[in-house]
């Protein structure tokens, strides 16, 4: 069960009301309703219930508020800029739900902010796997999505700030956090080394999620209905949202579907291959498969750390950094480590 931090603060719904009369340029706005989401490892979710007379919005609609929370990891964009790529990748089809609404001003809630639809579906990675479903044609819908997300190539002049990852910057960033650290992470250290080792003599560089997985897309009567969670979007190598999706930390220990715990690879690279033009190697999967446990740990020590900071002490916080070991684990499996 997902666990609220201790220290979650509602926003002030008067403050939200008054902001949206002005950015919808109407008199009447009621908020009937702010309900903390579940999910949203790094950033908060809330349900916006509002009721708006007049204008391009009149009517009654389910939105969803988007905010830091009390402590963040540093690879997080901010939301003026996740609020740009979300807007980007809306209107290039990318399955992204639709941005209305980006407030910077801190003095309405204490931090920026924005406003996007709510798409319907169930995006809990632990109840995805569970679902009745058409594993291979979801899988399908997946493959297609990340290839029409790796269709796109830079320049990207709508997204200016950017910052590239290919196979070295990874490393690089991986490493120069496990530097910040007292205490060692030996296997982590191997893990990059053997990455490090077989780094691409090149590599294609397209624009890319960086987290393309179970969890952040929403299933609704068994279909894909959206993609979530565009805040590490960068550019980058594709085939790091494909080793991402088909990391067994993502399955949710459903590993007999190593696509996510929802489809075998047979149904999902064949279909991706297919889609972008793009070969899947499975030397290259591995060796993104390992990059994949590597960089989520990291993420799950980042994330003990906000709750051993005392700014956001939370329970679930605490248990990510735990799986730190499951994660190092994988990765000597995958290296094949004496």
């Amino acid at each position: 069960m997902s666990t609220p931090p201790a220290k979650t603060t509602t926003p002030n719904v008067a403050a939200i009301a008054q902001f949206l009369r002005g950015a919808s340029n109407v008199t009447t706005v009621s908020v009937n309703a702010l309900t903390l989401l579940s999910g949203g490892a790094i950033q908060q979710n809330w349900q916006l219930d509002v009721d708006i007379s007049g204008g391009a919005h009149h009517g009654c609609h389910a939105w969803v508020l988007r905010t830091d929370a009390p402590a963040t990891v540093a690879a997080s964009l901010p939301r003026a800029r996740e609020f740009a790529i979300i807007r980007f990748a809306h209107e290039h089809s990318l399955r992204a739900p639709k941005p209305l609404f980006l407030c910077e001003d801190e003095a309405v809630i204490g931090q920026p902010f924005f406003i996007m639809e709510k798409l319907p579906g169930v995006a809990a990675g632990h109840k995805v796997v569970r679902l009745n479903l058409d594993r291979p044609a979801l899988a399908r819908e997946l493959a297609q999505a990340a290839a029409r997300i790796h269709a796109i190539r830079p320049p990207l002049r709508e997204l200016p700030f950017l910052k590239t990852y290919l196979a070295r910057d990874v490393i690089a960033a991986c490493r120069a956090y496990l530097d910040t650290l007292d205490e060692p992470h030996p296997v982590l250290e191997w893990g990059l080394r053997w990455c490090e080792r077989r780094v691409p003599a090149q590599e294609e560089t397209t624009f890319v999620h960086r987290d393309f997985r179970t969890g952040n897309y929403l299933v609704h009567d068994g279909k894909l209905a959206g993609l979530l969670d565009w805040e590490f979007a960068a550019l980058g190598n594709p085939l790091e949202d494909i080793g991402w999706i088909c990391a067994k930390c993502w399955c949710f220990r459903h590993e007999h579907h190593i696509v996510g715990g929802v489809a075998d690879l047979d149904d999902f690279i064949p279909a991706y291959e297919a889609a972008s033009g793009r070969a899947v190697p499975r030397d290259a999967l591995r060796y993104w498969q390992v990059m994949a446990h590597i960089r989520w740990a990291i993420i799950a020590l980042q994330q003990a750390r906000r709750h051993l900071s005392g700014v956001e002490p939370s329970l679930e916080l605490a248990l990510t950094g735990k799986i730190v070991a499951e994660l190092e684990w994988e990765v000597l499996v995958l290296t094949d480590a004496p």
